[in-house]
């Protein structure tokens, strides 16, 4: 029998797409003969994934992993369908992205990071196992201090940066951030176009509504419409979701926390 190198077999792998294991196993039955292997692989419906990478990716996850060294990576990975999405080797491989992201180099796009280590290897392996297109949608590593969250079901992922360190308290505050989707940390971080257009708003539907009245009454009133919004909008303003007698703000400077930036990741979105 023809001696079947680990070149012929990544050369074969390159051109189909397919597990390592498989493109041996064909090698080895066409004697070394790559066409006659291919031939073999369509022969039993082995297709290439990359003619099919086209498809939608509408599933997936968000996985987090924070490194001691201190620095945290947050995934995005899409795939085709909710079950591979909750796939024990899917999770496994996305849970992988992230701590290498983490407590690796770094790397500032899906390509950077595939190219670490074996990832590549690993990604188009269990894409072609499972048969599915699979997309490494974005990356992002962050040091410091942070807060984290991943939603049970893996569709959102929040990443808080912060100084101070009370990790119960700033975990708890990026659940806030899930479940309640606020624009910026504070007003003083919103886009100023966003303030601006709120306040207009308020103004418009203040006169509407009190038409006749004084300018100065009719300021209050903005003032009250904008700071309602802003209690929706920003971060620190927010009701703490665990005691709402107090605004996230509160609760962060009494566990002497200061809040910077956060990001929040849905799939898909």
């Amino acid at each position: 029998m023809a001696e079947i190198t680990a070149a012929m077999v990544k050369a074969l792998r390159d051109k189909t797409q397919l597990p390592m294991m498989e493109c041996k196993k064909a090698l080895q039955q066409a004697e070394g003969d790559e066409e006659k292997a291919i031939d073999l692989l369509r022969k039993a419906g082995k297709a290439k994934m990359g003619g099919r990478t086209d498809r939608e990716t509408a599933e997936g996850r968000i996985a987090i992993y924070h490194a001691p060294n201190g620095a945290t990576g947050m995934i995005e990975i899409l795939c085709e369908s909710a079950p591979v999405a909750n796939n024990n080797q899917f999770v496994a491989l996305a849970n992988a992205l992230a701590k290498q992201l983490a407590e690796g180099p770094g790397a500032t796009t899906p390509q950077e990071l595939l190219a670490q280590g074996d990832l590549q290897l690993q990604f188009d392996d269990l894409m072609n196992k499972i048969r599915e297109v699979f997309n490494v949608k974005r990356v992002l590593r962050v040091e410091g201090n942070v807060g984290v969250y991943v939603h049970h079901d893996a569709k959102i992922g929040v990443v808080l940066e912060l100084d101070g360190d009370n990790e119960e308290v700033a975990n708890n505050i990026c659940m806030q951030i899930c479940a309640m989707n606020p624009q910026a940390v504070s007003a003083a971080d919103l886009d100023p176009e966003v303030l601006k257009k709120e306040q207009e708003i308020a103004e418009e539907q203040t006169r509407n509504a009190n038409a006749g009245k004084p300018d100065s009454i009719i300021a209050r009133i903005v003032e009250g419409r904008v700071k309602s919004v802003l209690k929706d909008i920003c971060l620190e303003d927010q009701a703490y979701i665990v005691d709402s007698a107090k605004t996230v703000g509160q609760v962060a400077k009494e566990a002497g926390l200061k809040l910077k930036k956060f990001t929040r990741w849905g799939v898909g979105r």
